[in-house]
């Protein structure tokens, strides 16, 4: 005797569905039908709005522009200049297209910095692809190589050596 072959859909997921439509129903009407997004109503709520606009849009601007200038623009400054700091101290090989981003961040209002905030934090997958490492030393300081001094009289020595190759095959 044959078994017949089980059935593609079985009674289980339909009976889930039968008990889970009533709750939800059920869950829908128990919600309350209005919200409320303030304690106050009517007038007392216009006069409140009033007076939060007058403070939000006469008050606090002249206060700002005409006390904190500085203070200001410097917190702005240094707020566009944090994506760049975050990728040198983390080495990342696009460092000079961070620092591009966020000077033209400056030029269109910090539109752009959100962007080279995460472009800083990123890792570069494709760098470390290609070059074997997802930090980039060239930007290091030369402090602990050779001092510049040193290379400039190795360069000035061989600069002499090859000029004296160029007379002796001249001569």
């Amino acid at each position: 005797m044959r078994t017949p072959p089980p059935p593609i859909l079985t009674a289980r997921p339909l009976s889930r569905c039968r008990v889970l439509l009533p709750l939800t129903l059920l869950g829908a009407l128990l919600l309350p039908q209005s919200a409320h997004a303030s304690m106050f109503h009517g007038e007392t709520l216009d006069s409140i709005a009033d007076v939060i606009a007058w403070f939000a849009f006469i008050i606090v601007p002249p206060v700002l522009i005409g006390v904190f200038p500085p203070v200001l623009i410097g917190v702005f400054l240094l707020v566009h200049i944090l994506p760049e700091k975050v990728a040198e101290k983390r080495r990342h090989p696009q460092l000079g297209a961070i620092k591009c981003l966020c000077l033209l961040s400056l030029c269109f209002g910090g539109l752009l910095w959100p962007i080279a905030w995460l472009w800083a934090y990123s890792k570069p997958v494709l760098h470390k692809m290609a070059y074997g490492t997802d930090v980039d030393d060239s930007h290091e300081k030369p402090g602990g190589g050779k001092p510049a001094t040193t290379e400039l009289e190795q360069l000035r020595a061989r600069v002499a050596e090859l000029e004296a190759q160029i007379k002796g095959r001249k001569a």
